[in-house]
């Protein structure tokens, strides 16, 4: 198999870290996206052709920079990743603008931009593929989620579409939707809202609901990307961990449920036939 070169933002833990080990590991080149350097320095050790990028996404003008330079040491990427983004906690109730819009600017922004910058040069020689790191909570959204749902969905959206118009280019686009790995995504990597008491049993319950969840292993997800991005026929989703597709499965099922309940009234909004 060819050598691939990759571009993998958020990349110095969790499932981006993962990402990048393993293909680095089968012999792929690297460039690793990630806020502080040092924190890739021991895989660097490992891995000395490892090419490390200091990058913020939400830093609008350095990502056009940070991704010539991945082109210019590295080749032309081949596989792009955008993993970088994080989870914030807070009932809808709770979130104050600043926290949604920092939401979005990480989550949406941060990938569109790295998207348009890394797009070109794909376009251009008619290959390369897109990875959106996306979640089963780009499917369906749960409480105390509000945020983070709503980044997720919008780069479902943006993804869909990107899909459709890159396809004529050659180039694939796959939305990765994960459900609970071991990553620090709940931990220290999260934001939270100020807690209103009001919303406490809520988050208590979706706290037992978590603790009763094997998580899944950012290794497995690793060695299961090396397969989506080989695949000829890459899929637009794809779902990772054991217990996702239950709960996505659960999601439509409920949707269709309630859109058939309805239907009678949906054919009355639209009026009498020939309005």
């Amino acid at each position: 198999m060819d050598m691939k070169t990759w571009l993998i933002t958020g990349a110095s833990k969790g499932l981006g870290r993962a990402f990048a080990e393993a293909a680095l590991e089968r012999g792929d080149r690297v460039a690793a996206a990630v806020r502080d350097i040092l924190a890739l320095e021991d895989l660097r050790d490992r891995h000395p052709g490892l090419l490390v990028l200091p990058l913020d996404v939400t830093d609008a003008a350095s990502v056009p920079e940070r991704v010539a330079e991945a082109e210019a040491r590295l080749g032309s990427i081949d596989i792009l990743v955008n993993n970088a983004g994080y989870g914030h906690f807070g009932a809808v109730e709770e979130l104050t603008d600043a926290e949604l819009r920092d939401q979005l600017e990480t989550n949406v922004f941060g990938a569109l931009r790295v998207t348009r910058a890394a797009l070109p040069a794909m376009r251009e020689r008619r290959c390369g593929h897109i990875v959106q790191i996306s979640s089963i909570g780009g499917v369906g959204a749960f409480a105390n989620l509000g945020a983070y749902h709503a980044s997720k969905w919008a780069l479902e959206a943006l993804s869909e579409s990107l899909s459709v118009e890159v396809e004529p280019f050659g180039v694939h686009v796959t939305l990765v939707e994960p459900g609970g790995f071991a990553t620090d995504w709940a931990g220290p990597s999260a934001r939270r809202s100020t807690p209103h008491p009001a919303y406490d049993p809520m988050r208590a319950a979706a706290a037992a609901r978590r603790g009763g969840q094997a998580p899944g292993d950012p290794a497995a997800a690793a060695r299961a990307l090396l397969e989506v991005v080989d695949a000829p026929e890459p899929p637009l989703r794809v779902l990772f961990g054991a217990l996702a597709a239950g709960i996505v499965t659960g999601i439509y099922e409920r949707r269709l449920q309630e859109w058939a309940a309805w239907e009678e009234l949906a054919v009355r909004a639209q009026g009498a036939s020939g309005d």
